[in-house]
């Protein structure tokens, strides 16, 4: 069985995290227009689309070994969800744009894939965090592919959401007392999320 809701929420919580990927869609799309910024969005989704895929056979296989290993894995979410919430806090990466590179139109898609794929902060996310909304603690490759589709198919919507109203949410990002509070809200939340995959490892 696995918690779809609880799952969703999760994603959706580190996705409206300003972050590399937003800040460089909304920057490329004021610059460029919304072709280039609905270019970007297509790497980006294939990107995390691969790295997700790679990361649940990845999860699928480790969880396999030994089930004394989904205990670890919980502990290892707990540590990966505080870290997000602790990053957030301290207002990284809001608007920076030098994790991802600026380039001709045409090349967008590729280097939105690129740095999307090879990213291992998002696969470790997905290693960690997917096994807990799973009931048994061990996915199999029809669940993970599952929650794969819901974490990029969340991503891809707000990413969406970003080009085609550029200017009013860089305006809304760029407030920064504002921005400042909405990163604090989320990181609260996170952290909520965090204690709640630990007491899970030691239940």
């Amino acid at each position: 069985m696995i918690d779809v809701a609880g799952f969703a929420l999760a994603v959706l919580l580190v996705e409206l995290t300003p972050g590399p990927n937003m800040g460089w869609l909304v920057t490329l799309t004021l610059a460029e227009g919304r072709r280039a910024g609905l270019g970007a969005i297509t790497g980006i989704a294939l990107g995390l689309a691969l790295n997700a895929a790679l990361s649940v056979l990845a999860a699928s296989f480790i969880l396999a070994q030994d089930g004394g290993l989904a205990q670890a894995v919980s502990v290892l979410a707990a540590a990966m969800m505080a870290w997000l919430a602790w990053e957030a806090w301290r207002d990284a990466g809001v608007s920076s744009t030098a994790a991802t590179p600026r380039d001709a139109t045409q090349r967008h898609a590729l280097a939105g894939f690129a740095i999307n794929l090879i990213n291992p902060k998002s696969a470790l996310f997905f290693i960690t965090v997917m096994p807990q909304f799973v009931a048994s603690g061990r996915p199999d490759f029809g669940q993970g592919l599952t929650l794969a589709a819901i974490s990029v198919s969340i991503a891809t919507a707000i990413h969406l959401a970003l080009v085609l109203g550029a200017e009013q949410v860089r305006r809304a990002l760029m407030v920064e007392r504002r921005a400042r509070r909405v990163r604090r809200a989320l990181a609260l939340a996170m952290l909520a999320v965090a204690a709640w995959f630990l007491a899970k490892a030691f239940a």
